[in-house]
Order: C-alpha cells, then structure tokens, then sequence
C-alpha cells in the first residue's frame, strides 16, 4: 500500500496575521513560504528593502541642505561637520550625505564598509561610474530640487509651472525614507527606478550644465540666462540631451527644454559658473574627447566651443 502524502499543517492564527502583515508591506522584499512542518520560513533580500517612514538618521555636512534635512528630521539625527568622524549610533538608517563632491570619497573611506550600503548622495553631476569604482554602484542617489538661500531658511521645494507635481526623486535603498522626511517638512519627492531615474537624472544633468554654460559665458543670472538668451540656450540644451541619450541608452519625454527653462525660472535669483568640472561639464566633454579619439566628429560642437571659450578646457 501507498503511504499517504504528508498533509501540510493548516496556518494557525498567528500565521495567518504573519502573512497578512507581509501582504501590507510591499516597499519591502519580503519571501515567505511555509515547509510541511508548519512553520514559516521568511527571508529578506537587503538590496531590494525600502523603508518607507523617516528615522532617526546621520547627516554629514552642516551646510544650507544639511542643515534643512535636520531641521524637518527625527529625535536621534546626528549632524557630521565636515572632518568629524562618522558616529557608530544610530547604527541604522539612513546617512544623508550633504557634501561637496570633492571630498566624496574620502566621507565614504571614513564610513565603516557595513554602513556604506546606507549612504545617501544627493550632489549634482554624474555620480554613477564614481559610485561603481566604490563598489556603490545600486546606493541610494537623490536628484535634489531644492532652493535654500542662505543657512537656516525654509527651503524652497522644486516644483514649477510645467511641473506642479515637483521634481525632487530618489531611487535606491533609502528613497521612501527620504522621501518621508521631505514630506514633514511639505516638500515633494518622487521615488524611481531603472530608466525612470536614468532619464530625471539626465534632464538634471543637461540643465546644470547648459543653465551655467550659457550664464558664464554671458556672464548673468540663471533667471537672464532664461529670459534673455534662451535661443542660445535651446540650441545647448538639445545638443547635450541628444548625446546625453544616446550615451545613457534613455529617451527624455517630450517637452525638455520648456521643462528645464520653467526651474530656471523658479531659481532665476542663482548665480552662474562652470565648477565641479569633472562631475559636471567634464562628463559630456569625455563624451567629444572619446569620438575624436576614434576619428569621429565632436557630437558636442557648441558645449566644446563654449568651454574653450571659457578657456575650461583647451
């Protein structure tokens, strides 16, 4: 005779609340089955966790964003001057990083190698092959909308008339977190994967890059850059998005420049330079320097002449 099959133990009540506790859940990658014994065997995938509320957190730089991301923070925050060793406690959680982008890597060599899956990078450039080089390569990043004018005013949140919704995202392990803290303090934030970020991040990039372009070399505010040079300025825009595309293997949604000319609006009071070349300006001009390497055209003729006309390159 043929033995029975082994009946699998009916969930208990309390089984029954696990799973549906693990159904309300869904920012985090949480696996549940349950053996033949009974029990029920759950594991999580901390690559792919999101915690979804604010937490008391370490943010290092006590600069305008620094400084703003604690003031709307939790009980526990800890604020890093900059040179400060990075505390052991909150030994969870996020770690804002407000800095300048020079001295990235040496705040990450600083951070104890279990804690830098935690870092949180928010500065403006291309930060992903740096990020790769560190072994950081799926941290979070946040493409930071935000106006402060001067250290401890309320910021002002990135939202414009073509975008009402705000631009502010952020992808990664601590994007919901983050995101919830803004939410505190009324400002927006919108969480993205994939291609999704990918092309908010370019869109980010062309404008920094274009808006302090055209400005230096016409020597004006971002707002004249804007209202008095814009011809100028769409011709850049197109150009760098164009290479910035075919780079990045992403297509920007229809309605780019009028999207970049509404924040330049929103922020017409900030000043203009070509700075952080290597993270800024230098990652399209890498992009000219390799096709003439190969002995093909420049695919950026205009960026390349404004930036030797600022004499930024030679």
């Amino acid at each position: 005779t043929r033995a029975a099959p082994a009946r699998r133990a009916a969930p208990t009540s309390a089984m029954r609340d696990l799973i549906v506790i693990a159904l309300l859940l869904p920012s985090c990658a949480l696996s549940m089955t349950i053996a033949t014994d009974g029990l029920i065997r759950t594991s999580r995938h901390a690559a792919h966790v999101r915690m979804a509320e604010d937490m008391p957190s370490i943010i290092i730089g006590g600069g305008r964003i620094g400084s703003a991301l604690a003031e709307i923070g939790c009980d526990g925050d800890v604020l890093v001057r900059r040179g400060e060793p990075i505390p052991e406690e909150p030994a969870s959680g996020p770690i804002y990083v407000c800095t300048r982008n020079n001295v990235l890597a040496d705040v990450i060599a600083a951070t104890a190698a279990e804690r830098r899956e935690d870092l949180v990078f928010m500065q403006n450039g291309m930060l992903g092959d740096f990020l790769a080089e560190q072994g950081l390569a799926g941290v979070t990043q946040v493409l930071l909308y935000l106006a402060v004018s001067k250290l401890g005013e309320k910021p002002t949140d990135g939202i414009t008339d073509t975008n009402p919704e705000g631009l502010t995202s952020a992808t990664g392990k601590w994007a919901a977190a983050f995101k919830a803290r803004l939410e505190k303090g009324a400002l927006t934030c919108h969480v993205r994967d994939g291609d999704d970020y990918t092309r908010r991040m370019l869109e980010k990039h062309v404008w920094i890059c274009a808006f302090m372009a055209v400005g230096a070399r016409r020597g004006c505010s971002v707002g004249d850059v804007e209202s008095q040079h814009k011809d100028e300025l769409r011709r850049l825009v197109e150009e760098l998005v164009a290479a910035g595309e075919k780079e990045l293997g992403v297509t920007l949604e229809a309605g780019v420049f009028e999207r970049l000319a509404a924040y330049g609006r929103s922020v017409a009071h900030f000043p203009t330079a070509v700075k952080e070349f290597e993270w800024r300006n230098g990652w399209f001009y890498k992009l000219s320097e390799a096709a003439l390497a190969a002995g093909d055209a420049d695919p950026l003729p205009i960026h390349t002449a404004v930036l030797k006309e600022l004499g930024v390159v030679s």
